[in-house]
């Protein structure tokens, strides 16, 4: 198991999610823990074209690309978040976790991600 395969799995269990994965841009798990049941190709390209579709949306307005896209619904919530220039996590936790209950958690790993990451 690599170094951000061990984070990942971390960050999934000190922010109690469901899923917990890091994603490049083109939709390629870069590593991940997810559960059985999700298909990791459908999930992360999903999540990809989620974030690009937003940067678009926010272009065509000339405002700054997004960092992050949240998702929410009654179960869960969805964080999408940029970590560097080539990839993003996506964390997926009940809806009382919020990104701002989660803002140290994610600062932290980020930071650690983004040297693996290189």
């Amino acid at each position: 198991m690599s170094a951000l395969e061990e984070m990942v799995r971390a960050l999934r269990d000190v922010a109690r999610a469901e899923a917990a994965a890091v994603i490049n841009r083109d939709g390629g798990i870069v590593a991940a823990a997810l559960p059985p049941s999700v298909s990791p190709e459908t999930f992360s390209i999903m999540c990809a074209a989620i974030l690009g579709a937003g940067m678009t949306a926010a272009t065509e307005f000339r405002h700054a690309a997004p960092h992050r896209v949240v998702l929410e619904s009654t179960d869960s919530t969805i964080l999408i978040q940029e970590v560097g220039r080539r990839a993003m996590l996506v964390l997926v936790v009940p809806p009382e976790r919020t990104p701002e209950s989660l803002s140290t958690a994610l600062e932290r790993f980020s930071q650690a991600a983004e040297k693996e990451l290189g």
